[in-house]
């Protein structure tokens, strides 16, 4: 049972991890949820395509490829690529977004609790800066924040429950977004000329239930941006983007199907309940679907 436990953590840290990318818009908090315990196979790889829809009509095709590794009942590491095509009024527009790097180390272990430290890192792949025929996209459109980030965690899980606080905190910012609202014929979306953004927390609670070969958990995550984003106006002035700082609640339901040992199937969907006043990170998921196929060998 230690590696289940162990594995619930990587919930909590990669939903950390990808909340700049994801938990803001409530998709992809699920990376890695939850995997099954099995004594047999200290390997599982996943493939997570999934759908969203965002402000101002813009869509969605996203992907991520996950690798995790069981060193041992006390610590497990995961690797994981992701990718994100968005479709709307400018156009279409793909790239690969993030790479990131996790790892959960159980601390405490009781007969029923367990507790256990999460840290990490992203990298980006781009300096979301993407263009279409030479026009500024955008941060919407962009498949990654541009930034490096540490990722740090703890997780307690008691019985079929799991709460966790993480926080992810940009160290390198290397963003080179260029669009300007102004310019841009719409006022759809914020200027976010060389964003900078800022910190966030994360505090969630998972129940997890199983029943023959399914397992379900519902949850709820709630992010909170530590402070104002800002971008450089026309003037070379750095401007403060009010109602930016601000809390998110996002509400997720994942189902697990377990076709064998080896061989299962996820289906997430999720969607914000409360948002940002402002959010020019371009985090502006309505609703997020996801199916992930997990193999263990």
């Amino acid at each position: 049972m230690k590696r289940l436990f162990l594995l619930f953590a990587f919930m909590v840290l990669q939903s950390v991890a990808v909340f700049p990318q994801g938990c803001s818009d409530a998709g992809i908090c699920s990376l890695d949820s939850y995997v099954h315990d099995n004594n047999t196979f200290k390997n599982i790889i996943s493939i997570s395509p999934g759908y969203a829809v965002g402000d101002a009509d813009v869509t969605y095709l996203t992907g991520a490829l996950s690798y995790t590794r069981i060193v041992n009942p006390k610590w497990t590491l995961n690797g994981r690529v992701t990718y994100s095509q968005a479709e709307g009024s400018f156009g279409t527009r793909g790239q690969f977004g993030d790479a990131f790097a996790t790892a959960a180390y159980i601390v405490k272990q009781k007969e029923l609790s367990h507790w256990i430290v999460n840290f990490g890192a992203k990298f980006p792949f781009t300096q979301s800066n993407l263009k279409i025929n030479g026009f500024s996209l955008p941060m919407d459109y962009q498949a990654s924040l541009g930034t490096f980030d540490a990722l740090a965690g703890v997780n307690y899980v008691y019985a079929s429950l799991s709460l966790s606080a993480s926080v992810q905190y940009p160290v390198i910012n290397i963003n080179k977004n260029s669009y300007i609202a102004e310019f841009s014929g719409t006022d759809d979306f914020t200027t976010t000329n060389l964003f900078e953004r800022k910190p966030d927390a994360l505090l969630k609670g998972e129940y997890n239930y199983s029943i023959g070969r399914f397992n379900i958990r519902p949850s709820a995550l709630f992010i909170y941006h530590l402070d104002e984003d800002s971008y450089e106006d026309i003037f070379g002035n750095r401007q403060e983007i009010n109602g930016s700082e601000g809390l998110t609640v996002n509400g997720a339901l994942e189902i697990t199907y377990s076709a064998d040992n080896r061989n299962s199937i996820e289906l997430l969907a999720a969607t914000p309940f409360v948002v940002r006043e402002e959010r020019p990170d371009g985090l502006t998921r309505g609703l997020v679907l996801t199916i992930s196929y997990n193999y263990k060998f």
